[in-house]
């Protein structure tokens, strides 16, 4: 099974997360968002698979530090445009693989859904 993740490399959670997964053996492709950016139609995709609200990290300093003016009245195609102009508002890390999306690092759901 090849599995795509996409985070920040120094990212404590995306470091747990490759470290979960190198521990199973599961291969994956890595995409930076630091290196990389974040393409809107996957944004939109990820979208439809995933609600936009799980996907905006809205905890993160990047989010906190937008204007105001940017995080009211959040709409999936506001949080999506925000997302791609700003990357790190992603929640991390973003896992596409065969028949599903996973969003963050939950090493019980995780299991259930890679095992």
């Amino acid at each position: 099974m090849m599995l795509q993740m996409f985070g920040i490399p120094n990212c404590d959670t995306v470091k747990k997360a490759r470290a979960w997964l190198d521990e199973r053996g599961l291969a994956y492709a890595f995409h930076d968002y630091k290196k990389e950016g974040a393409q809107r139609e996957r944004l939109a995709q990820w979208t439809d698979q995933a609600d936009w609200e799980a996907l905006l990290n809205r905890r993160g300093t990047t989010f906190r530090k937008l204007p105001e003016a940017d995080k009211v009245n959040l709409d999936a195609e506001k949080a999506i445009s925000l997302m791609a102009a700003n990357p790190s508002s992603i929640k991390r890390p973003v896992v596409e693989y065969p028949g599903g999306l996973l969003v963050g690092f939950d090493p019980c759901a995780w299991e259930q859904a890679l095992s």
